[in-house]
């Protein structure tokens, strides 16, 4: 991963296989250890894998503030709800706004910090996930992507480049990522 900021956003679904959680906790740790930033959501599955491997070293953006408590938060940034400036955003891409309740609305919301920061002006480097349908493009986002849609939207948008770990290549290319950071 290359860009002017050493900042991913490590997110995706709920109901990634325990290799891929495994992968992504590894390699979370590896960026950490070379001073990267995760940006994340605290859900289930593929966000906490990230926030374990990032330990300190996350930011996680809540929906709101008692988002899955029962696990502990290890970031050392934690912003509890989207600003409405994310709602904004949130509502202007996604293709069924108007059909989303409240919760799912600021679920959706909180996509927007996880990929242009709290400010929203301040992009990550990449994306990485791992989602059912493997998306990487706006054409390959379906109902399959679930929330993690929602960002890779937003990613599009801004020419964020996407490594999905649901496609071989891009699983590939992670291991060889951590390759060469244990070796470094």
């Amino acid at each position: 991963m290359t860009g002017r900021h050493r900042i991913y956003a490590g997110i995706g679904s709920r109901r990634a296989p325990g290799d891929v959680l495994e992968l992504i906790e590894r390699l979370a740790r590896r960026l950490r250890q070379r001073g990267w930033t995760c940006r994340t959501g605290h859900a289930p599955g593929c966000d906490q894998a990230f926030e374990r491997g990032a330990g300190r070293q996350a930011e996680v953006y809540l929906p709101w503030p008692t988002f899955e408590r029962s696990v502990p938060l290890q970031a050392g940034t934690i912003i509890e709800r989207p600003e409405p400036e994310a709602f904004d955003l949130a509502a202007a891409l996604h293709p069924a706004w108007p059909r989303l309740g409240r919760g799912v609305r600021a679920l959706v919301a909180r996509n927007g910090h996880q990929v242009l920061g709290r400010d929203l002006r301040t992009p990550v480097s990449a994306v990485v996930c791992w989602t059912p349908d493997a998306a990487t493009a706006l054409r390959e986002i379906s109902p399959a992507t679930g929330g993690t849609g929602q960002a890779l939207r937003i990613a599009c948008r801004h020419g964020i480049p996407i490594l999905n770990l649901a496609r071989p290549d891009h699983r590939k290319r992670a291991a060889e990522a951590l390759e060469d950071l244990a070796r470094a």
